[in-house]
């Protein structure tokens, strides 16, 4: 038997009862009008997190499964990227970029550190051959988020596409992607959106789209003109249960509001840093978010042995940090 813990790690993060009891219902097949009828309601939903009336469409894959849809579609090899990278998902960008060929023009920083708006202009200015900016809006390994209203401006009446991944960062984080005139959001399932692992989410608006129209990189399973075509079927094998889920977590994101869920992680993440502070400890991020709170080991304690004293001690799963950060 499993022993219960409290689960606070960055992601997967818990999934409420009424959610997974959803789960729990009889597998349909993804192919009957019942499902289609459901996941195009679904779907519908979702828009309302993303705060757009652009289509969002549902992956079955891992967060990164939407950052590779999100590259592949909109690049070709050969082609200039201007990418964040800030720190392991930053990172991630570039590693997907150079995998098809892409080259990327990294506006690098330490970790910890954010990016300003004037950064991105000035590499915009810098390669004027690059059409396509890739930011992340909270760096899950530092803890820290980006004034992505702010940097979007720089885009919003171009013809150049800003990309983002909100995989933690979007419900956590105030986003409004039409307002603030974001083209692409990528998400995934087990963050704000209270669902285990299994989705992955990509909403585009129809500036972002015609590049994907115009692209010749090779692609097929995360081929977004098969997904638009399929609509509001999925081309694929759909996860069925969790589209139950999906359906009901949109549903009382919606019922609360979504300024309330905004304002809701505002006040946890609040509370947890006066917590930090009390404890005299110190923030990893130079701007750090609500999404979740990286916390500098305190000197001659590795962050990996808080984090077993937690889970064994404690029942409390927490997270070290990744790769360089690991035991800091």
């Amino acid at each position: 038997m499993v022993k219960k813990n409290l689960l606070l790690a960055p992601g997967p993060t818990p999934v409420p009862a009424d959610i997974l009891l959803e789960g729990a219902k009889d597998t349909i097949h993804h192919r009957t009008p019942q499902f289609v009828k459901m996941l195009e309601e679904t779907l519908e939903l979702t828009k309302y997190v993303f705060q757009t009336q652009h289509p969002v469409y549902v992956l079955t894959s891992s967060g990164t499964g939407a950052l590779e849809t999100a590259m592949v579609n909109l690049m070709n090899p050969g082609e200039k990227a201007i990418i964040v990278n800030a720190g392991k998902f930053g990172e991630r960008w570039v590693e997907i970029a150079k995998a098809y060929g892409i080259v990327p023009v990294e506006i690098k920083l330490p970790w910890g550190k954010a990016v300003k708006p004037e950064m991105i202009e000035k590499a915009i200015k810098e390669n004027p051959d690059a059409k396509v900016v890739f930011t992340t809006y909270s760096e899950t390994s530092t803890g820290t988020v980006i004034d992505l209203e702010n940097i979007a401006k720089l885009t919003k009446d171009t013809d150049i596409i800003l990309v983002t991944d909100a995989v933690s960062g979007l419900l956590a984080e105030p986003l409004k992607m039409d307002e603030w005139g974001i083209d692409v959001v990528v998400s995934g399932a087990q963050k704000g959106w209270m669902l285990p692992p299994g989705l992955a989410f990509i909403a585009i608006n129809d500036k972002a789209y015609a590049k994907v129209e115009k692209c010749t990189n090779s692609r097929y399973y995360f081929d977004l003109r098969k997904y638009k075509k399929s609509s509001p079927d999925n081309p694929w094998t759909t996860a069925v249960n969790l589209i139950y889920m999906l359906n009901k977590a949109v549903k009382m994101l919606k019922e609360e509001g979504i300024e309330n869920v905004w304002a809701r992680h505002a006040l946890l993440g609040e509370a947890t840093r006066a917590a930090v502070k009390a404890l005299g400890l110190t923030f990893f991020s130079e701007r750090p978010g609500n999404v979740l709170t990286a916390v500098n080991s305190p000197e001659g304690i590795p962050a990996s042995k808080i984090t077993k004293i937690m889970r064994d001690k404690y029942g409390v799963t927490i997270a070290a940090g990744q790769e360089p950060m690991k035991d800091e």
